[in-house]
């Protein structure tokens, strides 16, 4: 039992030696944390690209705006009368609706908010092809990007004051075809004389109508360059939210694939399918149906004066309005001889108030002389 002391003595011993000896290793180290994930660089998207044919398409809207812009009330003479019509008829309808909405895609593109908006949203090349091809199976997506507030307002305003200038004109032109039939009006007695060729002036009229108009080559190259740089064109800040009517949301669609780097001279079938709007299209034509009835039924010169200035002049105020807002267009009652219609604007769509005003309108005149 004594001897045996000793013995657990060293064992103890020797244990203590042990853990102090484990005490005084070396941990093993932590394993490494993995390493981080390669950061992926994506080359920025393709410039802005915006091709020529939108830039053509779009100087044709603003040159014949202009022309038909200087269409004034106060006319000295029946020939004066028949340059206003023949000013006032040379458009094609389809081609004027497309130059509107190219126009709009030009004055998207002065929208620094929606321009960048897009490009970032575009960084990876994957993104910006699935954007892309948004846009062309569906215009209405490119209203769904950043900014699109801000890039519509531009359309709606400027687009938007082409309409009230000439619903100005509109307005000044008819309350004139009354006030030359008065007896004190020096002017009555050529006004009042009837019109000596008429089947002439009005197959002069369609003629009109259906020739294609050429671009102006100091606007297309004005607009080409505003479009590409962002910058030239004097316009007024402005936002507008949704819903947007067709035509706004093509020209914003139009814009968005300029923005990325996708609506150079190889995506033109793209941007020319964009610009194709049917009820832009259906009200010019409806307004020129009803220009050629008007003429068909007027006989003298104030009659035709009365149908410049509502199948010229305030159709087109009133197809540009119909354009940028969704709002039912206002269009003023048809007047009558010897006086106003009702004061109360007709709230209806521009077709039904061309066809209800079509040759009544003339007849209300005749029944005045």
């Amino acid at each position: 039992m004594l001897q045996a002391l000793p013995r657990l003595g060293l064992s103890l011993a020797a244990a203590a030696a042990v853990a102090t000896l484990a005490s005084c290793a070396t941990p093993e180290p932590e394993p490494a944390p993995p390493p981080p994930p390669p950061v992926v660089v994506h080359a920025p998207p393709p410039p802005v690209s915006l091709n020529e044919g939108v830039a053509q398409a779009a100087s044709i809207y603003v040159a014949f705006m202009r022309e038909a812009s200087s269409i004034q009330a106060g006319f000295t003479s029946a020939e004066a009368i028949q340059a206003a019509i023949r000013r006032g008829a040379s458009y094609e309808p389809a081609q004027l609706s497309r130059g509107m909405i190219a126009y709009g895609s030009i004055l998207a593109l002065q929208s620094p908010e929606y321009v960048q908006g897009i490009r970032a949203l575009a960084a990876d090349p994957a993104v910006r092809r699935d954007i892309i091809a948004r846009i062309v199976a569906d215009p209405a997506y490119a209203a769904s990007l950043p900014g699109a507030d801000a890039a519509a307002g531009l359309i709606i305003d400027t687009i938007g004051r082409d309409s009230a200038a000439m619903l100005l004109i509109a307005e000044a032109v008819e309350q004139d075809a009354y006030t030359i039939q008065a007896r004190n009006d020096p002017r009555r007695r050529w006004a009042t004389a009837h019109i000596t060729d008429r089947v002439r002036r009005l197959e002069g009229a369609k003629a009109l109508s259906a020739v294609q108009m050429l671009p102006s080559a100091e606007e297309s190259a004005r607009l080409f360059a505003a479009a590409n740089s962002g910058t030239g064109l004097s316009l007024n800040p402005a936002r507008s939210g949704p819903p947007y009517t067709p035509a706004v949301a093509r020209s914003l669609a139009v814009a968005a694939l300029a923005a990325l780097g996708a609506g150079g001279d190889d995506a033109r079938a793209n941007t020319e399918a964009l610009t194709v709007d049917q009820n832009s299209e259906f009200c010019l034509n409806m307004s020129k149906l009803m220009l050629f009835q008007c003429l068909a039924a007027s006989r003298p010169s104030y009659e035709d004066m009365f149908c410049v200035g509502r199948h010229v002049a305030r159709d087109l105020a009133t197809c540009t309005a119909q354009n940028i807002t969704t709002a039912p267009a206002e269009v003023s009652p048809t007047a009558v001889a010897g006086g106003a219609a009702d004061s109360a604007p007709v709230q209806t769509p521009v077709a039904e108030a061309a066809a209800a005003a079509s040759v009544s309108a003339t007849a209300a005149l005749n029944s005045g002389r």
